[in-house]
């Protein structure tokens, strides 16, 4: 005999269940975050304030660096070009009577081997400045660096000499130029010494 399926029939007030593959999913609800315009603008500005403070830090140090990198150069200018004052003033300041001096003046602060060549000319320097009665003495007017070779100065220095000799007994004034190269490596010796023509002569 035949047997019929039975089916639960809900009955009133009940939901039938539905199950599997086709069961609908409950709806998820979408959440909005709102963010303040006030908010945003003062985080854009805090950063580029941050960026900007960076940018300022790194070009000032920058520039503090090529500052002083200035300072130092213009300090050693400076130094040379004194150097090469004291000696050119001491180099033309000259008394017949005292020509050992004289040549020490000229020695002074100078490598091994200049000093050495004033040496051998001394003798040579003697006859010239002796006989002639010669006395002088220098005041100095400018000097300038005119090249720098990896701490190889060059300094140009102008002299005023005034001088009295048996062929100017009333005495005389002269502008000397003097070409002097100091060496900061050698603890700021005189390498080298060169003296121009008379710039310009008086007789008093």
């Amino acid at each position: 005999m035949a047997t019929t399926a039975e089916k639960d029939v809900p009955t009133d007030g009940e939901t039938p269940e539905t199950t599997g593959p086709s069961a609908a999913k409950p709806a998820t609800a979408q959440r909005t975050v709102r963010v303040p315009v006030s908010t945003v603008l003062v985080a854009a500005a805090g950063a580029l304030l941050l960026t900007a403070a960076v940018t300022f830090g790194t070009l000032w140090a920058f520039a503090r660096g090529d500052l002083a990198d200035r300072d130092t150069a213009a300090a050693e200018q400076r130094q040379a070009e004194q150097v090469a004052i004291d000696y050119a003033t001491g180099a033309s300041t000259i008394d017949y009577q005292d020509f050992n001096a004289w040549i020490g003046r000229l020695k002074a602060n100078t490598t091994a081997d200049l000093a050495t060549k004033f040496d051998t000319t001394a003798p040579k320097m003697r006859d010239l400045v002796t006989p002639l009665r010669w006395t002088s003495t220098a005041t100095p007017d400018a000097a300038k660096v005119m090249s720098d070779n990896a701490g190889v100065y060059v300094v140009n220095v102008y002299l005023t000499v005034s001088s009295t000799s048996v062929q100017t007994p009333g005495g005389g004034m002269t502008t000397v130029a003097y070409k002097v190269t100091v060496n900061k490596s050698a603890g700021w010796k005189i390498t080298d010494v060169g003296t121009d023509h008379p710039v310009k002569a008086t007789t008093k």
